[in-house]
């Protein structure tokens, strides 16, 4: 997906088994939306413990946290407990909103965990920001949330 695409709306399950549908999230206002490969790993534990540090200054900004991958809620409740992230961690199981964003990655017929991206969706479901980077994991909430700063009226 780019900058300007409507994303088909979607539910997946959180932590806690609570079914979170992306059009409910982002009617309180934008989203930063994070896909990250495997939680509990290094460099995904660093990714969601800097979008957790920096938490109060998305909400200043209108904005709330979802992060997304294919673990399942029980191991994403494991993940998101161990370090105290206080927001929504989805399972996306068969990779198909990962799909949808266009960071899925296959082996064969397997889904296989998901690439490190970070997207911006306003309240009508446009993406307004998108980066993709595997090996930074500190740049994904600095630039969501520098996107949200700068955004202006046009959102």
């Amino acid at each position: 997906m780019n900058i300007g695409d409507v994303v088909v709306d979607f539910e997946l399950l959180d932590q806690n088994g609570t079914p979170q549908r992306l059009s409910e999230l982002a009617h309180k206002g934008a989203v930063a939306l994070f896909f990250y490969p495997l939680a509990g790993s290094g460099g995904c534990t660093k990714e969601a413990c800097t979008f957790r540090d920096m938490a109060g200054e998305f909400a200043d900004l209108g904005a709330s946290i979802v992060g997304i991958s294919t673990d399942s809620p029980t191991k994403q409740l494991e993940f998101a407990t161990k370090n105290r992230l206080g927001y929504p961690l989805l399972s996306d199981p068969q990779g198909e909103v990962a799909d949808q964003f266009g960071v899925r990655r296959r082996l064969l017929a397997k889904t296989l965990p998901s690439k490190r991206a970070t997207f911006v969706v306003d309240s009508s479901l446009r993406i307004r920001f998108q980066l993709s980077n595997e090996t930074n994991m500190g740049i994904h909430a600095a630039g969501a949330l520098e996107a949200l700063a700068t955004r202006g009226s046009a959102w």
